[in-house]
C-alpha cells in the first residue's frame, strides 16, 4: 500500500501571479510545439521527436523573452508532456477497436486541468 500525503501551499500575491503566469506560457509552448509537429509532418513528412524540440528551447527563449521567466526544465517538461501525449496516441492506433484520440491543443482551463503541478 502506498501513502500519499496532500499539502495546501500558501503563496504569496507575487508567487500565484508568477505561477499563473508561467502555466499559461506553457500552455502556449504546448500549442505551438504541437503546431511545430502538425506542420512538419503536413509539409515535410518528418515526425518530429521530444528531443529535437527540447533542443529548440534556447531559439526559442531568444526569440520571446517571455519564455525566459519559466524554469528551463518547467518547459522541458512541457514539451515532454506533448510527446507522452503522442506516444499514447500511438500506442492505442495499434490497437484494434479503440479510438486513437490525436493530440488536441489546449485552451487554458483545459492545460490547467491536465497539468499535475497547476496552481489554479
Amino acid at each position: 500500500m502506498r501513502k500519499t500525503f496532500k499539502f495546501k501551499a500558501k503563496l504569496s500575491k507575487t508567487t500565484e501571479q508568477n505561477a499563473i503566469q508561467w502555466l499559461g506560457l506553457c500552455q502556449k509552448l504546448y500549442n505551438l510545439a504541437l503546431e511545430q509537429r502538425i506542420t512538419a509532418y503536413k509539409r515535410c513528412g518528418v515526425s518530429l521527436s521530444t528531443y529535437s524540440q527540447s533542443n529548440e528551447l534556447p531559439e526559442l527563449k531568444k526569440e520571446f523573452p517571455e519564455f525566459k521567466q519559466v524554469n528551463s526544465q518547467t518547459l522541458q517538461e512541457t514539451i515532454e508532456r506533448l510527446g507522452k501525449a503522442f506516444q499514447g496516441f500511438f500506442s492505442r492506433l495499434k490497437k484494434i477497436g479503440e479510438k486513437a484520440g490525436f493530440p488536441r491543443f489546449r485552451s487554458y482551463h483545459r492545460y490547467e486541468l491536465c497539468c499535475p503541478h497547476s496552481y489554479g
